[in-house]
């Protein structure tokens, strides 16, 4: 891949122009080289170089970064769009890390996304609608190749759920959310927390919602499903149905992604769940 071969001097070029001292590799970046980084003042930072893709990752991140000005967010202290390059405030452990019991993650979660939601109509992010119709074609099209490791149902009830989020959409009522609230993407800032990695999306609040319906498969199962949908929802005034049907679709879509990646047990509880709500739902 060129950009890895032209990675040494992207990483040199970029801390020459912003006058940084860098320090080791994280090793749990997926989709980015991230690299502890020191500013001229001494001000420790994080350089993230995004491997390129198509559709704007950099742009997306830049612009609700800013947007959200490090309400929430993390803070965007440098950007070079056209290299990728962002330049973040260091933040600490993931929450992830600091193994906190269910009920309150999913309060400081949904707290941290509802400090970013805010109107941010003709900023150029892409919307809801373009991220539902998005994830149901990666479901079918996932399904086959994967050799259709859930049931028929699971995919027919993720794919409608998809087309009437889509439907639902509306730019006026749109605000900028996240688009993967969970606990991997919330460090450790001061005394509170932050999130990192937004997609950036116009959506509705739901969309971001359904990322923590997706989370912990297993807990859900174990109760009643519907009970977080309605928790969440109440919590943030948002209707239970439209976070019910972004968590289908954002179950499916990632227990497949997960499957193809080799992300297990991930994958597997994600399509179990999946299943198993799909024949409740029949």
């Amino acid at each position: 891949m060129a950009w890895l071969d032209a990675l040494d001097d992207l990483v040199r070029s970029v801390a020459e122009a912003w006058d940084l001292r860098l320090g080791a590799a994280f090793g749990d970046a997926t989709e980015a080289v991230v690299l502890a980084a020191s500013r001229a003042d001494g001000m420790p930072a994080v350089l993230k170089l995004l491997v390129p893709r198509h559709g704007g990752a950099a742009r997306h991140e830049a612009v609700s970064l800013q947007l959200a000005s490090g309400d929430g967010l993390v803070r965007l202290l440098e950007a070079d769009i056209e290299r990728g390059a962002l330049l973040l405030e260091r933040l600490g452990p993931s929450m992830h890390d600091c193994d906190l019991p269910i009920d309150e993650r999913l309060a400081i979660l949904t707290g941290l996304a509802r400090r970013v939601w805010r109107p941010a109509l003709g900023c150029g992010l892409p919307t809801g609608a373009s991220k539902a119709a998005a994830l149901a074609e990666h479901i079918v099209e996932s399904w086959e190749e994967l050799d259709r490791p859930c049931s028929e149902a699971a995919v027919e009830d993720a794919v409608q759920c998809a087309e009437r989020r889509a439907a639902a959409h509306d730019d006026e009522r749109a605000v900028l959310v996240h688009g993967d609230v969970h606990q991997w993407n919330a460090l450790r800032s001061g005394d509170g927390w932050a999130l990192v990695d937004p997609d950036g999306i116009l959506a509705e609040p739901a969309a971001d919602l359904g990322v923590l319906m997706r989370e912990d498969p297993t807990e859900l199962l174990a109760g009643d499903p519907w009970g977080r949908a309605h928790l969440l929802g109440g919590w943030c005034g948002v209707d239970p149905v439209a976070v019910w049907e972004w968590g289908v679709i954002e179950r499916v879509s990632t227990g497949l992604l997960c499957t193809e990646i080799g992300l297990q047990p991930v994958g597997r509880e994600m399509l179990w769940a999946a299943d198993a709500l799909a024949e409740l739902a029949r």
